[in-house]
């Protein structure tokens, strides 16, 4: 190879280098701007600013640790001066519901806390709701479903058509009762009923509480059916009728600025920084593409719904 060849294989190896640092410093220079247009012109974390919080609960409702420990998040930092909880649930275990009301509560003793009640937030949901110091709906918006379930199945009929048979032997008569293999005995039944009507006098003391109700005022609404926006607000269960506007409204009745931005206080993402998450879901919203953000929900629902384990506070619906 002559001297010329390999001085001509040299040009050519730094120009490609050139070219491949120049490359990479562009993308980032243009991922820094898509983020730097997503956050008003700054890098720095939105909720390093005074703003409004933004929670998102949806789905089946479960024990959370990582929502506890956002929403006490909230509740500690000073540039947090107000709360949106946004709702779209059927409900989910009543200690999860439970946990969930407690931490707005807290977060409640110190900044203002509304509500925002979308397509549904139903039984579980709706103690989560009542947690707010303002409920607001949408006119066509499902709520209610005050009450408590347990539910289990029955297969001893579908055993003994195949011919199998369970033999047990247990220290006292309420062990595992009830049972799916065999049918549960009057006093199981009342054991379990009581134990259900326990967490619901919970439940519609609760609801009497927060929403100005007296016990039978309460009762008459917590008979397990659902209700519209339009009708929730009739009840007395929902405040008002409206959007973001409303919600802006009553947090300029507590002082707070109505110009302050909203940032969502999403979950971190699975194997990615605070940074990293942030700037894929504030590109997606530059982009036009947040549905990608949610959309396995409605297949997360069903699965959620699988996993429920103990005393449920949820709205069964057909899908």
């Amino acid at each position: 190879m002559s001297v010329n060849d390999i001085a001509e294989r040299r040009r050519i190896r730094r120009k490609l280098t050139f070219w491949r640092i120049f490359s990479f410093l562009f993308i980032a220079a243009a991922i820094v701007l898509l983020w730097m247009l997503a956050n008003g012109g700054s890098l720095s974390d939105p909720t390093d600013r005074d703003h409004i919080a933004r929670v998102t609960i949806s789905g089946t409702i479960q024990d959370n640790g990582e929502l506890i420990e956002r929403l006490d998040k909230i509740a500690r930092k000073d540039t947090v001066k107000a709360l949106i909880v946004s709702i779209s649930s059927p409900g989910g275990t009543t200690y999860g519901g439970e946990q969930l009301y407690k931490a707005i509560r807290k977060v409640s003793a110190k900044k203002p806390v509304v509500s925002d009640v979308r397509t549904l937030a139903a039984s579980a949901g709706y103690m989560v709701a009542i947690a707010g110091d303002q409920i607001v709906a949408g006119d066509t918006s499902i709520t209610g479903s005050i009450g408590v379930i347990f539910q289990y199945p029955q297969i001893q009929s579908l055993l003994d058509k195949i011919g199998v048979s369970l033999e047990e032997i247990k220290s006292t008569p309420l062990k595992a009762e009830p049972s799916p293999f065999h049918n549960a005995s009057e006093e199981a039944k009342s054991v379990m009923r009581a134990t259900v009507m326990d967490t619901y006098d919970w439940f519609v003391d609760l609801v009497a509480e927060r929403r100005g109700l007296s016990k039978t005022e309460a009762l008459k609404v917590a008979d397990g059916r659902v209700f519209t926006g339009r009708q929730a607000v009739k009840e007395k269960l929902v405040d008002k009728i409206g959007g973001m506007d409303e919600i802006r409204a009553f947090l300029t009745t507590r002082k707070i600025d109505s110009n302050l931005p909203i940032v969502d206080w999403a979950p971190p993402k699975a194997g990615s920084s605070y940074l990293l998450g942030g700037l894929a879901h504030q590109i997606l919203q530059w982009t036009g593409f947040t549905w990608l953000d949610g959309a396995n929900t409605l297949g997360k629902l069903g699965e959620d719904k699988m996993l429920l384990d103990g005393l449920v506070s949820v709205w069964q619906f057909e899908r």
